[in-house]
């Protein structure tokens, strides 16, 4: 899978190598003393991350670690601290990431609200890691409530890491295709979000929550909202534009890389290229100069 997706340009994030999920724990490793268990966490580190070491973008290192803690009750309130210390060592080409739920989805004081999440990285950087660390947003959303969901990023965002939607679906109902559209939408004009994973993998039985294809992969309602999405991402017919009697021209564009060309009008053939990014930045104006010489 990993060498398909290399040769078609498709990234990938590591997810996960270990969970604090005591439900998800196998047996044989719910019965290990600490020593043990601690010899066994790190094979199980050593054997997934070797392997895709330096070929992967995002590592989740320890699943849901605000919302559970079998590791900590077993290894001590720093466990996470150091797996994500050992992770960096690891692979430190590779961002590892926190991954939890309920964070942008729902209002409320719960195990991962915003607060609670900063309080975690703060907690982690106390307790001795102090390299790369990324902020994971699971993003299953029972419904929509958009104000909160720009309130809750903007809340992490303070922390200066960097934010993915990593999980993105919204339960099935009458209004799913709607939701999705708009939140999706909300989701990707907040500057601090640097991409957007779909959890919409499609099963013959059924998805976890959110199918795009039914099962002779024709598009659903949300299946057609994530392809105008994209096309929309695209900017397939470009931005083309008169400039004004000052010689400005603006448009507006989403985050990327882009090249720019500007030409003389009345068939002139002087024109001149150049390549620029547009990165998050809060909304303030980017201005490109260009000069050709007549």
């Amino acid at each position: 899978m990993v060498r398909f997706a290399e040769e078609h340009g498709i990234r990938i994030r590591g997810h996960n190598v270990l969970w604090d999920d005591p439900r998800y724990q196998p047996e044989w490793v719910k019965t290990l003393p600490a020593a043990e268990l601690t010899a066994a966490a790190h094979r199980r580190m050593n054997s997934v991350m070797n392997r895709y070491s330096g070929k992967l973008f995002h590592w989740d290192v320890m699943n849901e670690n605000l919302h559970f803690g079998f590791f900590e009750s077993q290894l001590g309130a720093n466990a996470s601290a150091v797996f994500f210390e050992r992770a960096h060592k690891t692979d430190p080409k590779t961002v590892p990431y926190l991954n939890e739920y309920n964070t942008i989805e729902v209002s409320g004081i719960g195990k991962a609200s915003p607060p609670k999440y900063m309080q975690k990285i703060a907690l982690m950087r106390e307790q001795g890691y102090n390299g790369p660390l990324g902020i994971g947003l699971e993003a299953h959303f029972p419904g929509m409530n958009l104000p909160y969901i720009r309130a809750a990023i903007d809340q992490l965002a303070s922390a200066k890491l960097p934010i993915w939607i990593t999980e993105l679906d919204v339960k099935s109902g009458p209004n799913q295709a709607m939701y999705l559209e708009q939140i999706m939408k909300e989701l990707h004009s907040h500057w601090a979000v640097e991409g957007i994973m779909m959890w919409a993998a499609w099963n013959p039985t059924g998805c976890y929550a959110m199918c795009l294809t039914d099962n002779n992969f024709k598009n659903l309602p949300t299946g057609d909202v994530v392809d105008e999405f994209i096309s929309e991402l695209t900017h397939a017919a470009g931005s083309p534009g008169t400039t004004n009697g000052n010689g400005l021209f603006g448009t507006s564009l989403f985050h990327g890389e882009y090249e720019a060309t500007v030409s003389l009008p009345n068939g002139d053939k002087h024109s001149c290229s150049q390549n620029f990014s547009v990165v998050p930045n809060e909304g303030a104006e980017k201005t490109i100069i260009f000069k050709i010489d007549v």
